[in-house]
Order: structure tokens, then C-alpha cells, then sequence
């Protein structure tokens, strides 16, 4: 999991729950944590209600139930799949939206917390899902065909996609630094606090979600972009004396046998260190060197305890004392790394402080991706507090629309909290 914090300045921060699971906001303004929890809350909610394969009403469930025939979806149903088909395709399929099927069949057919144990027999037969490349969407009207029998899940890259979405939507509305963490997804956008956003990666054997306070962890610093962790022990069930987890591969339809316990990867986005980090426990025994090759920093930690590490990923890492666990949790600087602006079809790397990586492919408009070496200069502090959020020019019709509500006044984001969000306090600065 990752989540993440900052001693350069004081920041404020809240904890509650969305989306089946952990969601935490941090910013660098505290006098504006009230109304960007709001705004964050609405964002989650519109996601819940398009992307959630648990709901009956959500859009999604009505797209699976449609038999082939198009369905025109909404502009954020049809971003959200449009994320989860480049994730596809830039994974050579080892991440793939069409294994709904395959999900429930494995019993994984509601929110996870509601999953239970069940001792009836259950078929694991080997066969390949559907494949994402039979999905048809045009972006052009937003309209859906799916094949006969086929069941999206979009788990695999939603909750990082909303975390990204977030947070540069947030960031740009408040115009101070923002951290969104769904679950371990971590996303930062707007002012970098100085020595960057810390992030705890720790090997997670633990409950789903909880935030690490013990265990095996290695602290890194990122600028820009997002952290992801994906593992094959917090989610897992027994069904028909089979122990599950989450995390199927795609040629077969049944959870993917993996040497890896976790793999956390640094990105662009959030939604592509996601989307790298669940196709290398698919991958294997391939997956550090097609790691490598994408220059994407990454950490693997073997079900025996051993981290593997690819180029990039800071070396100068602080560990706690050895015990179980790996997640990511956020403390203040480290090596930091910045990463590019957000590629739409290529996997893109973050450009860590020590090498510069080589140019990626962006395969849609055929053109090179470059990286920068990292600005490790603290970012200065405002002379001036923002006072109100603002709305995007276009009004951001999935984001913060209507008018600037006012800091503090617990009413400006228009939406409900859908969790229980704590009492926002400002962490101390040590």
C-alpha cells in the first residue's frame, strides 16, 4: 500500500473510507482541507456510481448486462475504460478489464470486505478471458460494444485512475500541493513540499488497508506523478478449499502463480505505476526485466522476504526493523523523484534524482517522451494564503463545478462525504 506525509511544512490531513477502500487526502494548505475533502468525496462518489462492478445501478453493471448491443456511457465511464484498455494494451494484455467473468467465478463478486469463505466446490478451469482487444469504444460519442458474454472489471486501474484525477484536479483548484491515496494508490500533484512526498513502501502481509505501522519498509521520495503497490496476500479468500487472491492472469482466468508477494513501481501517474506494478505479478520471473527495459523504478519483494530492486529506485532507503509487511505510507524527504508530464499511451517513468532515463515511445502519436533530471530545489513557500478554491475554466464536469466555495465552511464541494472522514488536523512538523 502508499500513503504518504511531509516535514518541510506544516500539512493537514483527514482518513476515511470510499470505494471499499482507504482513502487519504493530504495538503499543503491546511486552511483548505475542509473543502477539498468535499470536492475529493463528490469525485469518489461520481466514480463509484459510473466504474463499481458491485452496484446494480452503477453504469458499468448496465454495460455488462447489455448482451452486445452499444451502450452510450458517460464521459467518465468512458475515460475510465479508455484507461483500462491503454493499460491493456501497454502490458501486452497482462493487465486486461475483461476478466469480469473470470472474477466471479472465482466468488470475488462483491465488495471485498463482504467476500466470505464459502467450502462449496468451484471449477478453476483454465481458460483465457475474453481479451480487452474485442472491447469496442468510441471516445468520439462515447458509445460501448462489448462481445456477447463478456464482463468488465475495471479494479485493476480505476481506483488509481480516480486518484490521479483527484488529485490534479484538487491541486489546480486549491493551487497548493495535494496527496490522494485510495488504498494505497498514491497520486500528488501541484506544490512539491520540500525534499518531496515521502512514501512508505512496506511488504503487506497485514489486513487490507491498514496503515503500516510495523514491518519491513523502505522510505522513498517522489515529486510528481504516483506510487502504486499491488500484492498477492492482503486480498485473498478461500473458495472450495482454494485459497484466492485477487489478482488474475488473463490466460488463464485463475489467480496468476507469481514469485512476487508485492511489487511497488514509481510513475508518470498513478495509474500507470498501477497498472506496471499488477502486470509484474502476472509477468513472473519476466517481470524485473521488462521493468527495466520501460525504465520504470521498482521494488519486488519475494514471498521469502527478498527485495529486488530495477534502476532507479532510490538506494538510499531507510528500513525499519525486520518483521512481516509491505504497504507505503508517507513521512517526509528522501531521495526524491519528479516525473514527466502525463504520456496518454505509454507507460511513462518518473526521472529519480541520480541517472536521466532514455526517451519512452508514445505509440499513439509516435513521438519520444522525454525525461529531465529531477529539480531537488525545495519549492518556496507562498507569501500570500489561497482563500477560496478554484473552479477549472472549463468548469470540470466531473470535478469541482459550481462556484468557489469558501475555505472552512464544510459546504463548498456540493457532495456528501461518503465515509466518515476523521476531524482534519494539521500534522506537527518535527
Amino acid at each position: 500500500m502508499t500513503t504518504v506525509s511531509t516535514t518541510s511544512r506544516p500539512t493537514a490531513a483527514t482518513d476515511w473510507r470510499a470505494l471499499g477502500t482507504s482513502v487519504r487526502l493530504v495538503t499543503t494548505d491546511p486552511a483548505l482541507l475542509d473543502s477539498c475533502n468535499l470536492l475529493l468525496a463528490r469525485h469518489l462518489a461520481e466514480v463509484d456510481a459510473a466504474c463499481s462492478r458491485f452496484r446494480e445501478d452503477s453504469e458499468l453493471s448496465a454495460l455488462n448486462a447489455a448482451e452486445g448491443r452499444p451502450v452510450k456511457v458517460s464521459p467518465l465511464l468512458a475515460e475510465a475504460l479508455a484507461v483500462a484498455l491503454r493499460a491493456a494494451h501497454v502490458t501486452d494484455g497482462a493487465v486486461d478489464p475483461t476478466v469480469g467473468s473470470a472474477m466471479e467465478a472465482l466468488g470475488y463478486d462483491r465488495d471485498f470486505t463482504l467476500v466470505q469463505e464459502d467450502d462449496r466446490p468451484v471449477r478453476l478451469s483454465v481458460k483465457r478471458v475474453p481479451g480487452w482487444s474485442l472491447v469496442e469504444l468510441d471516445r468520439a460519442t462515447n458509445t460501448v460494444t462489448l462481445p456477447p458474454g463478456v464482463s468488465l472489471d475495471l479494479g485493476a486501474t480505476a481506483k488509481a485512475w480516480a486518484a490521479d484525477k483527484a488529485a490534479h484536479t484538487l491541486a489546480r483548484a486549491a493551487d497548493c500541493g495535494i496527496m490522494v491515496s485510495l488504498g494505497g494508490d498514491t497520486a500528488v500533484a501541484g506544490e512539491t513540499p520540500a525534499g518531496g512526498w515521502r512514501i512508505r513502501v512496506q511488504d503487506e502481509t497485514g489486513p487490507v488497508d491498514d496503515l503500516p505501522t510495523h514491518g519491513s519498509h523502505a522510505t522513498v521520495g517522489i515529486r510528481s506523478g504516483g506510487l502504486a503497490t499491488s500484492g498477492t496476500t492482503a486480498r485473498r479468500w478461500r473458495r472450495g478449499g482454494h485459497d484466492l487472491h485477487h489478482i488474475v492472469d488473463p490466460r488463464t482466468g485463475r489467480p496468476t502463480t507469481t514469485p512476487w508477494r508485492t511489487v511497488s513501481v514509481a510513475a508518470a501517474t498513478c495509474a500507470d505505476a498501477n497498472a506496471a506494478s499488477t502486470a509484474a505479478l502476472v509477468k513472473g520471473e519476466t517481470a524485473v526485466r521488462w521493468l527495466s527495459r520501460l525504465g520504470l523504478p521498482a521494488r519486488l519483494v519475494t514471498h521469502e522476504g527478498t527485495a529486488v530492486t530495477t534502476p532507479g529506485w532510490p538506494s538510499s532507503v531507510s528500513t525499519a526493523e525486520p518483521s512481516s509487511p509491505a504497504r507505503s505510507s508517507p513521512e517526509p524527504s528522501s531521495p526524491a523523484c519528479s516525473s514527466p508530464a502525463r504520456s496518454s499511451t505509454a507507460l511513462s517513468s518518473p526521472v529519480p534524482a541520480h541517472p536521466a532515463r532514455p526517451a519512452l515511445e508514445d505509440e499513439a502519436e509516435g513521438r519520444q517522451t522525454p525525461h529531465s533530471p529531477a529539480d531537488n530545489t525545495p519549492t518556496p513557500e507562498r507569501t500570500q494564503p489561497v482563500r477560496r478554491l478554484r473552479t477549472s475554466p472549463q468548469g470540470d464536469k466531473q470535478g469541482s463545478g459550481g462556484a468557489a466555495p469558501r475555505v472552512g465552511t464544510g459546504r463548498g464541494g456540493g457532495g456528501e462525504n461518503p465515509g466518515p472522514a476523521r476531524t482534519p488536523k494539521a500534522e506537527p512538523t518535527p
